[in-house]
C-alpha cells in the first residue's frame, strides 16, 4: 500500500485550518501550526512534510520571510509550497512565485480547486 502524503498547514487562522483539513484528511495525512516557528520545530523533530500550504500573513513570522527560509534550506528547499492569500496584489504573488512558491491561491477560495491543485503539484514532485 503507497503512502499518504504528509500536508502541512501553516495559518494563522484555525477556521481556514478546519476547511482544509477537511478537505484533504480523506487522501492526506494533514498536520497544521498556526505559525511557521511552531511548524519549523515540528520539521525539525525529524517531520519532512510532502508540501506545505502556507498562508501570507502570520504573526511572528510571515509566510514569505517562511518561504524564503524553506528555499534557503538544504533540507526543505524540494518540498513543494502552496501559498494563501487574502491580498489581490499582483506584485505579492509574482514575488512570491519568483521566491520558490509552486502556486499562489487567493482567498477566499474553492476548497475543491485547492484538494486539485495539492494533487497536481503533488504529482509533479
Amino acid at each position: 500500500m503507497e503512502k499518504e502524503a504528509e500536508i502541512l498547514i501553516v495559518d494563522d487562522k484555525p477556521e481556514i485550518a478546519k476547511v482544509i483539513k477537511i478537505q484533504l484528511s480523506n487522501d492526506y495525512n494533514v498536520h497544521y501550526y498556526p505559525n511557521p516557528i511552531e511548524a519549523l520545530n515540528w520539521m525539525e523533530e525529524g517531520h519532512i512534510p510532502d508540501l506545505i500550504i502556507s498562508d501570507v500573513y502570520m504573526p511572528q513570522m510571515n509566510g514569505h520571510e517562511f518561504l524564503l527560509y524553506l528555499k534557503g534550506s538544504s533540507l526543505y528547499k524540494h518540498i513543494p509550497v502552496i501559498v494563501l492569500s487574502s491580498m489581490e496584489n499582483s506584485g505579492e504573488r509574482v514575488e512570491m512565485l519568483e521566491d520558490g512558491a509552486d502556486d499562489f491561491i487567493l482567498k477566499p477560495f474553492n476548497p475543491q480547486e485547492l484538494k486539485i491543485r495539492v494533487r497536481n503539484t503533488i504529482r509533479k514532485g
